[in-house]
């Protein structure tokens, strides 16, 4: 089969590879007929090669059709159309009963002390071949796949594979209070996803971003946005009575606008021999933190800053003396999937289409174009937003 793969920093080829097999019982194999290119896989193309071997498969947001299952699967048949989480989870443990189907105790990658094995995401996740291919090994395949219906295209349903519930859980996390202000940080797939869902919740939303096609985007929803400029949080607290919004969601993450210290030690991170860049990023402060320092500063006090944003660092400096004085709430995590598939998924059927998952795509290619399509994609070229591959 074809399938995109990693072969180094800035590097990503389309290879022909072994098809995958059923390796356990509770497998099954799916067809993939779209899957897309996640701002998270952009942090693999620049940032987490040391945790990546070459010929790695990426991807993890992916759907399809299913051709074939292993014994112990009776869930689930040739045939069946459907999504595949990016978790992979068991359903049954703890973790996964309370909700945390990102913490998995099943799954978890205990060698990294990481919390559940995904698709896609380097040996600190488990290093699980991923979707941008045109077939895919789903392990605990009852679980970790959502079956819809065969009516609709494939970008109302696809987006529940990630970006639509991390966006949902980042405003869930975010706690704001009825018909009350929530600021976005950042206007990529997941910001446009949860300044929507604030929209229909009913809640004022204010979201910055520095690129005008995102903001143009995300006004057709009914967002107020805003440049990323030098003043732009004086102006947003002065539309909030100058308390600063509810809420903000940090929708950025790691390589945000700005810190240029730190981008230069990212960029220099990947000159290390691999085991040493991985001890440096395991332990260092390797994040650019200028969009949640932002968030910080534009909250309210007593409000919530809700991080959706992917960060890797465990020595970053936070502000704590202004996180202490002003009473913020921190909430974040990777997205427990199917923890809201059950909320989301008739929403995404509505013919209102009320989160305007049809408004998203900006780019649709064929699997061959995907190394073109990751470098348009995180230069920000061409009103690129979304990019949907079609093996």
């Amino acid at each position: 089969m074809k399938a995109v793969t990693w072969q180094g920093k800035r590097k990503i080829s389309v290879e022909t590879v072994p098809d995958p097999e059923i390796e356990e019982p509770t497998d099954a194999i799916v067809r993939i007929t779209s899957t897309a290119i996640c701002g998270s896989d952009l942090h693999l193309y620049e940032l987490f090669g040391p945790f990546l071997d070459a010929g790695d498969i990426l991807g993890h947001e992916p759907m399809g059709v299913v051709v074939e299952v292993g014994a112990d699967v009776t869930g689930l048949a040739v045939g069946d159309r459907v999504v595949v989480p990016f978790n992979i989870a068991c359903g049954h443990c703890f973790m996964c009963r309370s909700g945390l189907q990102s913490q998995c105790e099943t799954t978890q990658v205990r060698e990294h002390d990481s919390g559940a094995a995904l698709f896609g995401y380097t040996k600190l996740y488990g290093q699980v071949p991923g979707g941008q291919a045109e077939l895919l090994r789903v392990p605990l395949a009852e679980y970790n796949t959502v079956r819809v219906g065969t009516d609709l295209p494939d970008e109302r349903y696809l987006f529940l594979s990630d970006i639509l519930p991390t966006a949902w859980q980042g405003v869930e996390f975010a706690q704001v209070p009825e018909g009350g202000t929530l600021a976005v940080m950042g206007l990529g797939p997941v910001g446009q996803f949860a300044a929507r869902i604030g929209v229909h919740r009913g809640y004022r939303v204010l979201a910055i971003d520095p690129v005008p096609e995102r903001r143009e985007m995300a006004e057709r929803h009914g967002v107020d946005t805003f440049d990323l400029a030098d003043d732009v949080i004086d102006r947003l607290r002065d539309l909030t009575d100058g308390r600063g919004a509810d809420a903000v969601v940090d929708a950025v993450g790691l390589e945000a606008h700005g810190n240029p210290g730190t981008k230069f030690a990212q960029q220099a991170v990947g000159l290390l021999p691999d085991p040493l860049a991985q001890k440096v990023m395991d332990t260092a402060g390797m994040d650019r933190l200028a969009a949640l320092h932002s968030a910080i500063d534009l909250v309210r006090r007593g409000g919530t800053v809700s991080i959706s944003g992917v960060y890797a660092g465990d020595a970053d400096l936070m502000p704590m003396k202004t996180l202490f004085d002003k009473q913020i709430s921190l909430r974040m995590g990777q997205c427990n999937v199917k923890r809201w598939t059950d909320t989301l998924l008739p929403l995404v059927e509505d013919d209102a289409d009320p989160f305007g998952v049809m408004d998203l795509v900006t780019h649709t290619v064929s699997l061959d174009e995907a190394p073109t399509l990751y470098e348009t994609f995180q230069k920000k070229d061409d009103g690129c937003i979304k990019v949907v591959l079609k093996p």
